[in-house]
């Protein structure tokens, strides 16, 4: 393992500093330096009929939504449009889009083999699109378009699914399945979906500087999107969390939630702000609500596991270090609730930007109810 790490440490370096290389040169000889950018208004687009949306009667977890007493009525008013906010719509719109893209950014080519085992698990059914999702709703805050953030929300899909791949491998988490069906090795071998993951990461690179239109994301902010993914995955990052996740005791569960699961989440909603300019302040401010989010994502997965375990719905599937785990439901359940309220109270202050903040709201309240899912079908 140590061999085929560092050969993909080397190719990521070379292909960032190649790539970055490659978009000065365009950028000088277009002309364009984003200084005419523009930026789309924030909306939701309608949603295909090729997507059925299941409803699910919401869990039984009970996190009782806390509001400030002190807070304006503004923000108040913020909170409770999020309460009734068409979250699902929101989400699905962007999936479809998010799902074109993703199949056009990965077609097969020579060696098949390769691009089957990416294609397999970048475009696996079930996969929720929370990254490129959390992405372009960053990016939209500060009135950003979603045409500047669809490639990175891409990269990011990319970027998660290389991650997903590895982790399930035998000599890591050792996972037979995920969403349903098999994991990546167990259709494809240890082999190729080693070389697939690897695949994934620089592909995610150069599609954020490929296809990210000049005129509207300067290159400045480009060079952040691409140094904080990398710093995302790398040994500060999700590579340090599964690394302790393998070897670490139970005091470690904090510092391996907040690797393994806050990180892409902090990764996404921050490279949303950067791409629209937003400031360095509003950027920290992103960033904890990201880790926030992600971490809470993963610690309600494993409050819902448990309960299914509980009824005889266990799939034998290794688990990694958690909170119910370590603590216990009841613990799970007071971590959740505050990583709900500060997830929350990080996006108050966003309150001069209006309803643009509503959809990062809805996702936090969705991190606890998953009130619906969405099963995309091809016809």
């Amino acid at each position: 393992m140590g061999g085929h790490a560092t050969i993909t440490a080397a190719l990521m370096l070379n292909f960032v500093q190649f790539s970055v290389l490659g978009w000065r040169l365009f950028s000088q000889e277009s002309g364009r330096d984003g200084s005419d950018l523009k930026m789309a208004p924030f909306a939701t687009a309608m949603v295909p009929s090729s997507h059925i949306f299941h409803f699910r009667k919401p869990t039984n977890l009970v996190f009782p939504i806390r509001c400030s007493t002190t807070a304006s009525p503004a923000l108040v008013s913020t909170r409770s449009k999020a309460a009734n906010f068409d979250l699902m719509t929101y989400w699905a719109s962007l999936m479809v889009q998010i799902n074109q893209k993703l199949n056009e950014a990965i077609p097969v080519q020579y060696p098949p083999q390769i691009y089957e085992a990416m294609r397999y698990s970048v475009l696996a059914k079930g996969a929720k699109r929370a990254p490129p999702v959390m992405c372009i709703a960053s990016c939209e805050l500060f009135g950003g378009s979603r045409l500047s953030a669809f490639p990175t929300a891409c990269a990011l899909e990319m970027v998660h699914a290389a991650s997903l791949i590895h982790d399930d491998l035998p000599c890591m988490d050792d996972s037979p399945s995920r969403r349903g069906r098999p994991t990546n090795h167990k259709v494809h071998g240890v082999d190729m979906a080693i070389l697939a993951g690897d695949a994934l990461f620089p592909l995610g690179f150069r599609h954020i500087v490929s296809h990210t239109p000049p005129d509207l994301v300067p290159e400045r902010y480009l060079l952040r999107v691409i140094a904080e993914i990398a710093r995302s995955v790398g040994s500060t990052g999700m590579a340090a969390g599964q690394f302790l996740d393998l070897e670490g005791g139970p005091n470690a569960v904090g510092f391996i939630q907040d690797k393994k699961y806050g990180e892409m989440g902090e990764c996404s909603a921050v490279c949303g702000g950067l791409l629209a300019g937003a400031e360095d302040d509003e950027i920290e401010r992103l960033r904890r609500y990201g880790r926030a989010v992600g971490v809470l994502y993963a610690v309600v997965d494993d409050i819902l596991e448990e309960s299914l375990k509980a009824k005889g719905g266990n799939d034998g599937k290794k688990k990694g270090k958690s909170y119910v785990e370590v603590y216990g439901v009841e613990k799970a359940q007071e971590v959740a609730e505050e990583l709900r309220e500060k997830a929350k109270q990080e996006l108050d202050g966003f309150e001069k930007y209006g309803e643009r903040v509503v959809p990062l709201y809805s996702f936090v309240d969705y991190a606890i109810d998953r009130s619906f899912t969405i099963d995309e079908t091809r016809g």
